[in-house]
């Protein structure tokens, strides 16, 4: 491997993950692209923090608490300020998303071509057939945004997002919960940032193996698309 390469921070917020938590992090871990894991606990209360204090001190891994729950995009932007790498990539704490997909997400970057990629479930990518809802919400979602922002993205919630760090640092971010997709988005879009899409593999979770995001999560995401677009 080229030692000039660019260094890659992979940022996992976690909460209620202890099933999984361990696996992801060994198979992120196992990754020759990672030099940096940063994982936020935001205040899980099925047992990770335990798992998670165990593994403080780790080699190439932080660990984080929040003190009590505030949401995935909180957890993010607590993630981001941790970070030390040239390139930042969310990871999520389950296992619906696949690590062999970082050299694709990370190319565009090392190729001086992109300065954030986004992953996309539509473009080609192994998928778990699940809910036709989710999808049809998905693709509105990413429509409504993209009237917003300008981009031609097909699947602006998805969680594989990389970026290069100085363009997270000039990012003012301030959502809390799962608006951080749409706001990410539309801060992209606002920085006149390269954006490049490449397909991901999905493996989706039923809400009986752990999924979290309802409609509820919907409808807020359609709040913050219409409020950073206008406020663009």
């Amino acid at each position: 491997m080229n030692d000039t390469r660019m260094t890659l921070s992979v940022v996992i917020p976690v909460y209620n993950e202890k099933a999984t938590i361990l696996e992801i992090l060994d198979v992120v871990l196992a990754r020759p692209e990672v030099d940096e894991v940063v994982l936020v606990d935001d205040f899980s209360t099925d047992g990770t923090r335990d798992i998670l204090r165990s593994i403080e001190g780790r080699e190439r891994v932080t660990v984080l608490f929040h003190p009590r729950n505030r949401g995935k995009g909180a957890a993010l932007r607590t993630g981001f300020t941790a970070a030390s790498k040239d390139i930042v990539l969310i990871q999520d704490a389950d296992l619906e998303y696949d690590p062999a997909d970082f050299p694709a997400l990370l190319a565009p970057i090392y190729a001086g071509r992109a300065d954030a990629v986004f992953g996309s479930r539509f473009l080609g990518g192994t998928h778990r057939v699940l809910y036709f809802w989710h999808y049809l919400a998905n693709r509105f979602l990413t429509l409504l945004s993209n009237m917003f922002t300008g981009l031609n993205l097909t699947d602006m919630e998805v969680c594989y997002k990389a970026f290069r760090r100085e363009l997270l640092q000039g990012m003012e971010l301030v959502c809390d919960r799962f608006g951080i997709e749409p706001e990410l988005t539309a801060k992209v879009a606002r920085h006149r940032s390269r954006v490049y899409e490449v397909p991901v593999s999905y493996y989706g979770r039923t809400y009986g193996e752990g999924k979290k995001i309802g409609w509820r999560d919907g409808l807020a995401a359609i709040y913050w698309i219409v409020r950073f677009g206008v406020c663009r």
